[in-house]
Protein backbone atom coordinates (compact mmCIF):
# COMPACT_ATOMS: atom_id res chain seq x y z
CA UNK A 1 0.00 0.00 0.00
CA UNK A 2 1.35 3.41 -0.86
CA UNK A 3 2.50 5.62 2.16
CA UNK A 4 0.48 9.14 1.74
CA UNK A 5 2.51 12.13 2.54
CA UNK A 6 1.96 14.41 5.26
CA UNK A 7 1.35 17.92 3.74
CA UNK A 8 2.69 21.01 5.75
CA UNK A 9 0.27 23.80 5.90
CA UNK A 10 1.33 27.69 5.64
CA UNK A 11 4.68 26.36 4.41
CA UNK A 12 5.55 28.86 2.41
CA UNK A 13 4.06 31.60 4.53
CA UNK A 14 6.16 30.28 7.47
CA UNK A 15 9.34 29.97 5.59
CA UNK A 16 9.43 33.86 4.64
CA UNK A 17 9.06 35.03 8.63
CA UNK A 18 11.95 32.82 9.42
CA UNK A 19 14.38 34.68 7.14
CA UNK A 20 16.69 31.55 7.19
CA UNK A 21 19.94 31.79 5.61
CA UNK A 22 23.18 29.14 5.12
CA UNK A 23 24.53 28.54 8.63
CA UNK A 24 22.05 29.12 11.00
CA UNK A 25 21.08 27.10 13.70
CA UNK A 26 17.05 26.11 13.46
CA UNK A 27 14.54 24.63 15.97
CA UNK A 28 11.69 22.87 14.31
CA UNK A 29 10.23 21.76 17.60
CA UNK A 30 7.30 19.13 16.06
CA UNK A 31 9.38 18.01 13.33
CA UNK A 32 6.68 14.88 12.40
CA UNK A 33 7.13 13.93 8.99
CA UNK A 34 9.73 16.76 8.13
CA UNK A 35 7.47 18.99 5.62
CA UNK A 36 8.91 22.46 6.95
CA UNK A 37 12.28 20.85 7.94
CA UNK A 38 12.88 19.96 4.42
CA UNK A 39 12.87 23.42 3.09
CA UNK A 40 14.70 24.74 6.48
CA UNK A 41 17.10 22.18 5.12
CA UNK A 42 17.48 23.68 1.69
CA UNK A 43 18.13 27.32 3.16
CA UNK A 44 20.15 26.79 6.11
CA UNK A 45 22.57 24.11 4.24
CA UNK A 46 25.63 23.28 3.96
CA UNK A 47 26.59 25.41 7.19
CA UNK A 48 24.00 25.50 8.94
CA UNK A 49 22.39 22.89 11.48
CA UNK A 50 18.60 21.70 11.82
CA UNK A 51 17.31 20.45 15.38
CA UNK A 52 14.26 18.53 14.93
CA UNK A 53 12.41 17.56 17.94
CA UNK A 54 8.87 15.25 18.18
CA UNK A 55 7.10 13.17 20.71
CA UNK A 56 6.33 10.09 18.24
CA UNK A 57 9.00 7.69 18.03
CA UNK A 58 7.35 6.01 15.07
CA UNK A 59 6.97 9.18 13.40
CA UNK A 60 11.01 10.31 14.04
CA UNK A 61 11.72 6.59 12.52
CA UNK A 62 9.86 7.05 9.23
CA UNK A 63 12.12 10.98 9.04
CA UNK A 64 15.28 9.15 9.55
CA UNK A 65 14.55 6.98 6.61
CA UNK A 66 12.95 9.94 4.57
CA UNK A 67 16.09 12.39 5.51
CA UNK A 68 19.09 9.34 4.35
CA UNK A 69 17.99 9.24 0.88
CA UNK A 70 18.84 12.96 1.07
CA UNK A 71 22.02 15.29 0.49
CA UNK A 72 21.23 16.60 3.49
CA UNK A 73 23.88 15.18 6.86
CA UNK A 74 23.57 19.04 9.00
CA UNK A 75 20.02 17.53 11.47
CA UNK A 76 19.78 16.22 14.82
CA UNK A 77 16.38 14.57 15.16
CA UNK A 78 15.49 14.04 19.27
CA UNK A 79 12.39 11.82 20.80
CA UNK A 80 10.94 14.20 23.13
CA UNK A 81 8.00 16.94 23.97
CA UNK A 82 9.52 20.29 23.10
CA UNK A 83 8.20 21.31 26.75
CA UNK A 84 11.58 20.26 27.59
CA UNK A 85 13.64 21.86 24.75
CA UNK A 86 16.38 23.40 27.13
CA UNK A 87 17.38 20.06 28.34
CA UNK A 88 17.27 18.32 25.04
CA UNK A 89 19.16 21.22 23.07
CA UNK A 90 21.66 20.99 26.18
CA UNK A 91 22.24 17.69 25.24
CA UNK A 92 23.68 18.77 22.13
CA UNK A 93 25.05 21.64 23.64
CA UNK A 94 23.56 23.83 22.15
CA UNK A 95 23.03 27.52 23.57
CA UNK A 96 21.32 29.66 21.25
CA UNK A 97 19.47 29.23 17.45
CA UNK A 98 18.62 31.59 14.99
CA UNK A 99 15.06 30.84 14.42
CA UNK A 100 12.48 28.61 15.36
CA UNK A 101 9.11 26.76 13.96
CA UNK A 102 6.32 24.92 16.04
CA UNK A 103 3.49 23.48 13.76
CA UNK A 104 0.66 22.24 16.54
CA UNK A 105 -1.39 20.43 13.62
CA UNK A 106 -1.67 16.53 14.32
CA UNK A 107 0.69 14.65 11.82
CA UNK A 108 -1.82 13.13 9.38
CA UNK A 109 0.11 9.44 9.50
CA UNK A 110 -0.79 9.75 13.47
CA UNK A 111 -4.46 10.11 12.54
CA UNK A 112 -4.59 7.22 9.85
CA UNK A 113 -2.02 4.67 10.61
CA UNK A 114 -0.84 5.14 14.46
CA UNK A 115 -3.91 3.00 16.10
CA UNK A 116 -3.72 5.05 19.14
CA UNK A 117 -7.36 6.00 18.61
CA UNK A 118 -6.68 9.55 17.25
CA UNK A 119 -9.57 8.79 14.70
CA UNK A 120 -13.97 7.84 15.18
CA UNK A 121 -12.99 6.75 11.80
CA UNK A 122 -11.44 3.13 12.73
CA UNK A 123 -12.09 0.60 15.63
CA UNK A 124 -8.47 1.21 17.99
CA UNK A 125 -7.39 1.31 21.39
CA UNK A 126 -8.93 4.60 23.51
CA UNK A 127 -4.75 5.97 23.43
CA UNK A 128 -4.65 9.30 22.16
CA UNK A 129 -1.17 9.72 23.78
CA UNK A 130 1.65 11.27 20.93
CA UNK A 131 4.01 8.59 22.69
CA UNK A 132 4.33 5.91 20.31
CA UNK A 133 4.78 3.49 23.39
CA UNK A 134 1.74 3.04 26.12
CA UNK A 135 3.47 2.49 29.76
CA UNK A 136 3.56 4.23 33.26
CA UNK A 137 3.34 7.55 33.20
CA UNK A 138 1.69 7.56 30.11
CA UNK A 139 -2.15 9.02 30.30
CA UNK A 140 -4.57 7.52 27.86
CA UNK A 141 -7.87 8.49 27.05
CA UNK A 142 -9.46 5.51 27.84
CA UNK A 143 -8.12 6.07 31.63
CA UNK A 144 -9.60 9.58 31.36
CA UNK A 145 -12.87 8.00 30.36
CA UNK A 146 -13.12 4.91 32.66
CA UNK A 147 -11.46 6.63 36.14
CA UNK A 148 -12.05 10.83 36.27
CA UNK A 149 -15.31 12.31 37.69
CA UNK A 150 -18.09 13.40 35.49
CA UNK A 151 -17.68 17.23 36.38
CA UNK A 152 -14.10 16.40 35.52
CA UNK A 153 -15.13 15.08 31.95
CA UNK A 154 -17.76 17.76 31.79
CA UNK A 155 -14.79 20.49 32.09
CA UNK A 156 -12.55 19.23 29.81
CA UNK A 157 -15.19 18.58 27.00
CA UNK A 158 -16.03 22.31 27.76
CA UNK A 159 -12.63 23.69 28.00
CA UNK A 160 -10.55 21.51 25.06
CA UNK A 161 -13.55 20.77 23.34
CA UNK A 162 -15.80 23.58 23.26
CA UNK A 163 -18.08 21.52 23.56
CA UNK A 164 -21.83 22.93 24.47
CA UNK A 165 -22.96 19.13 25.51
CA UNK A 166 -20.48 18.86 27.25
CA UNK A 167 -22.39 17.89 30.98
CA UNK A 168 -25.04 15.52 28.49
CA UNK A 169 -21.90 13.70 27.17
CA UNK A 170 -20.01 13.54 30.74
CA UNK A 171 -23.34 11.78 32.19
CA UNK A 172 -23.99 9.18 29.25
CA UNK A 173 -20.29 8.34 29.65
CA UNK A 174 -20.12 7.69 33.34
CA UNK A 175 -23.45 5.85 32.87
CA UNK A 176 -22.18 3.56 29.98
CA UNK A 177 -19.00 2.81 32.03
CA UNK A 178 -20.71 1.57 35.11
CA UNK A 179 -21.81 -0.83 32.97
CA UNK A 180 -18.51 -1.91 30.81
CA UNK A 181 -15.29 0.30 30.44
CA UNK A 182 -15.04 2.24 27.32
CA UNK A 183 -12.14 0.79 25.99
CA UNK A 184 -11.98 1.18 22.40
CA UNK A 185 -13.04 4.28 19.98
CA UNK A 186 -16.48 2.09 18.83
CA UNK A 187 -17.41 1.94 21.99
CA UNK A 188 -17.40 5.63 22.21
CA UNK A 189 -18.84 6.93 19.44
CA UNK A 190 -21.67 4.35 20.39
CA UNK A 191 -22.01 6.35 23.77
CA UNK A 192 -21.83 10.18 21.84
CA UNK A 193 -23.87 8.35 19.28
CA UNK A 194 -26.60 8.27 22.21
CA UNK A 195 -25.91 11.70 24.07
CA UNK A 196 -26.65 13.93 20.59
CA UNK A 197 -30.16 13.91 19.03
CA UNK A 198 -31.01 13.20 15.53
CA UNK A 199 -30.69 16.90 14.42
CA UNK A 200 -27.42 17.53 15.66
CA UNK A 201 -25.56 14.32 13.60
CA UNK A 202 -25.90 15.40 10.21
CA UNK A 203 -23.76 18.54 10.72
CA UNK A 204 -20.88 20.40 8.90
CA UNK A 205 -18.56 18.83 11.69
CA UNK A 206 -19.09 15.37 13.14
CA UNK A 207 -21.03 14.95 16.24
CA UNK A 208 -17.88 13.02 17.81
CA UNK A 209 -15.29 15.56 16.60
CA UNK A 210 -14.88 17.87 19.45
CA UNK A 211 -14.71 15.11 22.28
CA UNK A 212 -12.25 13.16 20.62
CA UNK A 213 -10.32 16.59 20.41
CA UNK A 214 -10.84 17.64 24.22
CA UNK A 215 -9.43 14.57 25.25
CA UNK A 216 -6.37 14.48 22.85
CA UNK A 217 -5.54 17.53 24.42
CA UNK A 218 -6.14 16.66 28.01
CA UNK A 219 -4.01 13.22 27.58
CA UNK A 220 -1.22 15.24 26.01
CA UNK A 221 -2.15 18.41 28.33
CA UNK A 222 -1.19 20.42 25.18
CA UNK A 223 -1.90 23.66 26.47
CA UNK A 224 0.86 23.82 29.88
CA UNK A 225 3.45 22.08 27.22
CA UNK A 226 2.75 24.90 24.54
CA UNK A 227 3.27 27.92 27.20
CA UNK A 228 5.88 25.93 28.54
CA UNK A 229 7.72 25.09 25.15
CA UNK A 230 7.60 28.48 23.58
CA UNK A 231 8.94 30.18 26.67
CA UNK A 232 11.91 28.57 26.67
CA UNK A 233 12.40 28.43 22.98
CA UNK A 234 12.32 32.46 23.34
CA UNK A 235 14.84 32.17 26.05
CA UNK A 236 17.20 30.33 23.79
CA UNK A 237 16.53 32.21 20.23
CA UNK A 238 19.23 34.66 19.95
CA UNK A 239 18.25 38.71 19.53
CA UNK A 240 17.27 38.92 15.67
CA UNK A 241 16.04 35.12 15.87
CA UNK A 242 12.37 34.91 14.84
CA UNK A 243 9.58 32.24 15.67
CA UNK A 244 6.83 30.99 13.72
CA UNK A 245 3.64 29.29 15.39
CA UNK A 246 1.32 27.44 13.76
CA UNK A 247 -1.96 26.46 15.82
CA UNK A 248 -5.09 25.06 15.14
CA UNK A 249 -6.99 25.52 17.70
CA UNK A 250 -8.48 28.99 19.59
CA UNK A 251 -6.92 28.42 22.37
CA UNK A 252 -3.74 27.16 21.32
CA UNK A 253 -3.86 30.49 19.45
CA UNK A 254 -4.72 32.68 22.09
CA UNK A 255 -1.62 31.49 23.93
CA UNK A 256 0.48 32.41 21.29
CA UNK A 257 -1.08 35.78 20.94
CA UNK A 258 -0.59 37.09 23.91
CA UNK A 259 2.88 35.74 24.53
CA UNK A 260 3.97 37.91 21.51
CA UNK A 261 2.15 40.71 22.75
CA UNK A 262 3.76 39.99 26.18
CA UNK A 263 7.17 40.66 24.85
CA UNK A 264 5.98 43.08 22.48
CA UNK A 265 4.75 45.03 25.24
CA UNK A 266 8.01 44.31 27.07
CA UNK A 267 10.12 46.08 24.39
CA UNK A 268 11.50 42.73 23.40
CA UNK A 269 9.85 41.62 20.61
CA UNK A 270 8.60 42.47 17.03
CA UNK A 271 5.46 40.82 15.75
CA UNK A 272 4.91 40.44 12.67
CA UNK A 273 1.40 38.92 12.55
CA UNK A 274 -1.01 41.72 13.84
CA UNK A 275 -3.57 39.16 12.82
CA UNK A 276 -2.59 35.78 12.14
CA UNK A 277 -1.55 34.81 8.66
CA UNK A 278 -4.62 31.96 7.02
CA UNK A 279 -4.26 29.63 4.08
CA UNK A 280 -5.21 30.78 1.07
CA UNK A 281 -7.98 29.35 -1.30
CA UNK A 282 -5.21 27.85 -3.42
CA UNK A 283 -4.17 25.89 -0.08
CA UNK A 284 -7.26 24.79 1.14
CA UNK A 285 -8.19 23.31 -2.02
CA UNK A 286 -4.79 21.25 -2.06
CA UNK A 287 -4.83 20.44 1.82
CA UNK A 288 -8.62 21.19 3.42
CA UNK A 289 -6.92 20.42 7.30
CA UNK A 290 -5.27 23.91 6.18
CA UNK A 291 -8.85 26.00 7.16
CA UNK A 292 -7.95 25.82 11.05
CA UNK A 293 -4.56 26.55 10.77
CA UNK A 294 -3.02 30.16 12.14
CA UNK A 295 0.41 31.63 11.84
CA UNK A 296 2.17 33.56 14.39
CA UNK A 297 5.58 34.99 14.32
CA UNK A 298 8.23 37.65 15.78
CA UNK A 299 11.31 38.45 15.81
CA UNK A 300 13.43 38.52 19.05
CA UNK A 301 14.32 42.10 19.31
CA UNK A 302 16.27 42.62 23.18
CA UNK A 303 17.05 39.68 25.74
Amino acid sequence: MEQKEHVPVLLEEAINFLRLKNGHVVLDATIGGGGHALEILRQISPDGRLIGIDQDKEILNRLEVKLKDTSFKNFDLINGNFRDLDKLLELLKIKKIDAAIFDLGMNSLQIEESGRGFTFKKDEPLFMNFKSESGAGNLAAAEILNSWTENDIAEILFKYGEESRGRRISKAIVEARRKKPIMTTFELLDVLEKAFPERLKHGRMHFATKTFQALRIAVNDEMNALEEGIGKCWEILDVEGRMAVISFHSLEDRIVKNFFKEKKAGGKAEVFTKKPVIASEKELKINPRARSAKLRAAIKIKI
